[in-house]
């Protein structure tokens, strides 16, 4: 019987408490869930025994518990794979849209500042003018340059470089800087003199004679035109040959050829 009493007394002993008991345990408790606030996680703080504590709706269970106010930040709010904010509406619609939006974007981009080549044409010979000295014959011609812009953004024409050859010499040259700016898909006029000088014994004998009926000099013209277009430079190369009337001392104009439409 003694050993039953004393076993039984021991029992006691181990189901007591080790800690005193606080004197808010009989108040009443305020449940507070963890993450989806099941009851078997639920655990019970004291509100009344804590001072000064203040509580707030645990926002991951449903409005069925309570957190306290300096744990609301430390707290990570977890959705349900299944929720319907991660599934927005119309999602594929939008990136679709999206997509569309830059490939037609980029596609405009690139037809508009495509670069498209500047076409240089010589039109003829405008006017010449001849003098003679001793032994040479002096030519003032001037040309007549058609320039094309085929670009939807405009262009300037900065520089340019004309030689003139007369029996593979070159007789004359120029070289002068521009400012002609040509609008999107536009073309314009350019007029452009150059001075020369023949020593030919035998082309001086032709222009000063009188018994020959034809007076004309070759001439192989030779040119370099300079464009400038969205921070580039393009060099445009061109070439004519041009028959001009070595006899005459005086202008003589000449038919403008018809400007491209």
């Amino acid at each position: 019987m003694g050993e039953t009493f004393s076993q039984l007394g021991s029992r006691e002993d181990e189901n007591k408490s080790m800690l005193p008991p606080s004197p808010a345990m009989g108040s009443k408790a305020a449940c507070h869930s963890s993450i989806r606030c099941s009851k078997a996680f639920c655990s019970c703080l004291p509100r009344e025994g804590t001072a000064g504590a203040s509580f707030v709706t645990c926002p991951t269970c449903q409005g069925r518990g309570e957190i306290p106010t300096e744990l609301e930040k430390q707290l990570v709010a977890l959705i349900p794979y299944g929720d319907q904010r991660l599934k927005p509406r119309h999602t594929k619609l939008f990136v679709f849209l999206a997509v569309l939006t830059c490939l037609v974007t980029s596609s405009l981009i690139l037809f508009f500042l495509f670069p498209r080549p500047t076409s240089v044409q010589p039109a003829g010979l405008n006017s010449s003018t001849v003098a003679f000295d001793a032994s040479h014959i002096n030519i003032t011609i001037t040309n007549i340059l058609n320039i094309s812009n085929s670009n939807y953004y405009p262009v300037t024409v900065t520089q340019l470089t004309i030689e003139v050859l007369h029996l593979s010499l070159v007789v004359g040259q120029v070289s002068k800087n521009l400012l002609l700016h040509i609008g999107p898909l536009a073309s314009k006029q350019m007029f452009y003199a150059v001075a020369t000088e023949i020593g030919d014994e035998n082309t001086y004998k032709i222009c000063s004679w009188m018994k020959i009926k034809v007076h004309h000099v070759l001439l192989h013209i030779q040119g370099t035109l300079t464009c400038s277009y969205l921070s580039h430079s393009e060099q445009l190369v061109f070439q004519s040959y041009e028959y001009v009337d070595c006899r005459g001392n005086t202008s003589v104009p000449h038919q403008l050829a018809p400007h491209p439409p």
